[in-house]
């Protein structure tokens, strides 16, 4: 089952089961795009963790929602379910290097590992890979461009600044 968001940054392709969400990634391509403006569905027809999902993202968007908690379900290798796990753990607004995420795991030469297990995240936003950065704030690595990477980390320091945190710039 499959559904697209279109959020400010650019449209999103949502895939689940009647059970949870198992994807949420950017579509680019034409083929992508084309199916958007064409699919006709019924809200009826979309499973509740799909529909909470794009909700959920709406209100992320809109400043109101921090936290994510549909159901969602992605398959790796047991490395990489801690990675995951341990993304789910960096606070809205706040931004991690990948040594640091490599030391939160208990695996400090890990770096490389943790850089590639991030990018083979599967629920872009609500796992937060946009998150990490390269030493000195650096803005490398994310699958959906980094230009949607740099735009969603100016989107969380700026709900987060309005909430009395520090503001922080590129």
């Amino acid at each position: 089952m499959e559904a697209y968001y279109n959020s400010p940054i650019g449209l999103i392709k949502i895939t689940g089961t009647a059970e949870y969400v198992s994807s949420i990634l950017f579509a680019d391509t034409e083929t992508e795009l084309a199916q958007e403006e064409h699919l006709a569905f019924s809200q009826r027809s979309l499973s509740q963790p799909i529909l909470t999902c794009i909700r959920q993202l709406a209100d992320y968007f809109e400043g109101k929602r921090t936290v994510f908690d549909f159901p969602m379900k992605q398959e790796g290798t047991a490395f990489q379910q801690l990675v995951w796990s341990e993304l789910r753990n960096i606070p809205f607004g706040e931004r991690i290097s990948y040594l640091e995420l490599s030391k939160r795991i208990g695996n400090i030469k890990a770096v490389r590992a943790v850089g590639k297990a991030n990018g083979l995240n599967l629920l872009s936003i609500v796992v937060p890979c946009h998150r990490v950065v390269g030493n000195n704030n650096k803005l490398i690595g994310y699958s959906g461009g980094l230009e949607r990477k740099r735009k969603l980390l100016i989107h969380e320091e700026n709900y987060s600044a309005a909430k009395g945190k520090l503001l922080l710039l590129f």
